[in-house]
């Protein structure tokens, strides 16, 4: 009797297993990710599909998400979470990580990473910068740049003035170029301009640390910055409401003769212009300090996700080798691979030095749960009021001081 029981179980699971192995291979994993590309154009349809023939198990949903300068998407990303169903992986930037952390959003990639061969080719510096203030690994570093200022060299060689390297030299050298229909600097008082206030006030000795916004040296140096609009008149008059088209558009179109932005807008730059446009890193303060953005995605496995494995196998293949380098040829940002990097040729060398030369100021906006509101509300709403004289310097600072710390 065991034995007839024996034989038929076995017969049983052997004529099961036909129809087990048809019914895996008809139903793959699908993981859903959202991306953003400056170029709406642009798309990863490529990689898609390079990945799913390596990986004939899972195929990958690709969201495109609109950028609006940040605002919507983070938007999107949080209500998403909120409503219980994000993506399963998803770009993230590193001032929302400490945001996506107090909500529970993320998993951590730390057994992951161990084991995955492309560990090595990410320089250990981007791995820690990455990394969040509990020592856990939740982000795949996928892209970077440093923020620099532009310049248009043929307004500065008109003016007589050379690239500025300190914020006198920059006030100077705004006045020069300001004249007719020309300002000196093109100011992104709008969404994500926070970048362009951070060089000078948090470059000008600001903190994030409690009485770091309202310290003397910090209103001086928000003082000094609002005036470059109100008193020098060097930004142009659209400046409060200017988001990333606007600041790129007045540059390339000759209204603007500075601006800061990154390696991502350099080739659009000098399609436009050629020669015309050079860069160097932001000024510093008179005391050689300075700062400067260091940017600026990487992706992340949400906790929520049935399919946290299969989208890690995703976020790897973009952060490996040949395949990070042809992604970062859409977002036109540098690869986070040393083996990429060794042949990049993607961009002008002067971009590329301009990019190196600024690591030593480079940094990040505090690991907060407010960072993320500071950069999509308040600082966007009291530095629209400062420069248009509804509020003053020191009031915005103020209420920087308060989102912070009461």
């Amino acid at each position: 009797m065991q034995r007839r029981q024996f034989l038929v179980g076995a017969a049983g699971a052997a004529a099961a297993l036909p129809f087990a192995g048809r019914a895996r291979a008809q139903a793959p994993v699908t993981i859903r990710w959202w991306y953003h590309f400056d170029n709406p154009q642009h798309s990863p349809a490529e990689l898609v599909t390079r990945f799913e023939r390596e990986n004939p198990g899972i195929k990958v949903q690709a969201e495109s998400v609109p950028w609006g300068g940040g605002n919507d998407y983070a938007t999107r990303l949080y209500a998403a979470i909120i409503a219980g169903s994000p993506p399963d992986c998803a770009m993230v930037k590193l001032n929302n990580q400490a945001r996506l952390l107090e909500m529970k959003a993320l998993e951590p990639l730390d057994r992951q990473v161990a084991g995955w061969f492309g560990r090595t080719d990410i320089p250990d510096n981007i791995w820690a910068i990455n990394k969040a203030t509990d020592g856990r690994q939740y982000y795949l570093p996928l892209q970077y740049v440093v923020l620099y200022l532009y310049y248009r060299a043929d307004l500065f060689q008109r003016a007589n003035v050379a690239p500025p390297k300190t914020f006198d030299e920059f006030l100077r050298a705004a006045q020069a170029t300001t004249r007719d229909d020309v300002w000196g600097f093109g100011m992104r008082g709008g969404a994500g301009g926070h970048d362009h206030w951070a060089s000078f006030v948090l470059g000008g000795g600001a903190t994030f640390d409690k009485g770091g916004m309202v310290s003397e040296k910090a209103l001086a140096a928000n003082r000094w910055f609002v005036d470059l609009a109100r008193v020098h008149k060097v930004f142009p008059p659209s400046a409060p409401n200017d988001g990333f088209r606007q600041i790129i558009d007045n540059f390339k179109s000759g209204r603007a003769a500075m601006t800061i932005h990154h390696i991502g807008s350099a080739n659009e730059m000098v399609d436009a212009l050629g020669d015309k446009v050079s860069a160097v890193p932001v000024p510093r303060a008179a005391d050689g300090k300075g700062w400067t953005s260091f940017g600026d995605e990487s992706n992340a496995v949400f906790a929520a996700s049935r399919n946290k494995e299969a989208a890690f196998k995703w976020i790897a293949f973009l952060s490996a080798g040949a395949n990070n380098v042809d992604f970062n040829k859409f977002t036109g940002q540098l690869t986070v691979t040393k083996s990429g990097a060794s042949g990049w040729s993607l961009h002008p060398k002067r971009f590329v030095d301009a990019t190196f030369d600024s690591l030593p100021i480079a940094a990040v906006l505090p690991d907060h749960p407010k960072t993320a509101d500071f950069t999509r509300t308040v600082w966007p709403q009291n530095m629209q009021r400062a420069l248009l004289g509804q509020i003053g310097a020191d009031e915005m600072m103020r209420a920087i001081e308060r989102h912070f710390h009461g």
